[in-house]
């Protein structure tokens, strides 16, 4: 007897990454190139104004960026080389990042990568989450939708489910706090 699962298992997604670096020449000029085919301005004299744009354009790639709740962690398939001091186990719900190193300053990467190797990448900032899948809703005869309601905990329990169905939760009273005498 052979027996089906009940849900398809979901396939993970690569995380995405973009890369935006600031690149010095032998003429004392300096360009900005992406990894992903978009529109940079030619070669200038003007770092100040090319660093802004950089940073202004990696800003907008994530901007424009989803964060897909399906994606992989992007550090795990660089073998969490951003991290390489800490090995965690990538595991948790998928971010967006934003990894700048002002000292260099002369590189923006914005990538998805999970909750667990997020702190541990170094000078990285947390710029979106993504979303928490959605319940899934009921259609009825007449057509309206409903989503399904939360299931109830026991009052026995503390949890965000029994606090929204105003179910009473048992809590221990506080014991106060003594310090003990110096002498």
């Amino acid at each position: 007897m052979t027996t089906a699962p009940l849900e398809a298992p979901t396939a993970r997604v690569p995380g995405r990454a973009w890369t935006v670096r600031l690149t010095g020449h032998s003429d004392r000029t300096a360009s900005v190139t992406c990894t992903s085919p978009c529109t940079m301005p030619a070669r200038s004299r003007d770092l100040a104004s090319l660093r802004a744009f950089a940073a202004r354009h990696a800003a907008a790639h994530a901007k424009a960026a989803t964060v897909r709740p399906d994606a992989a962690c992007h550090c795990r398939t660089e073998r969490c080389e951003a991290h390489p001091g800490d090995k965690t186990p990538c595991a948790g719900e998928v971010v967006m990042i934003l990894r700048h190193d002002p000292v260099v300053g002369q590189v923006w990467i914005v990538e998805e990568v999970c909750a667990m190797c997020a702190p541990h990448i170094p000078h990285a900032r947390i710029l979106a989450r993504a979303a928490a899948p959605t319940r899934p809703a009921v259609v009825e005869r007449t057509g309206q939708t409903r989503t399904l309601p939360r299931p109830s905990v026991p009052s026995l329990f503390s949890s965000a489910g029994a606090a929204e169905t105003g179910a009473d939760t048992i809590r221990r009273p506080r014991k106060p706090h003594r310090r003990p005498r110096q002498g």
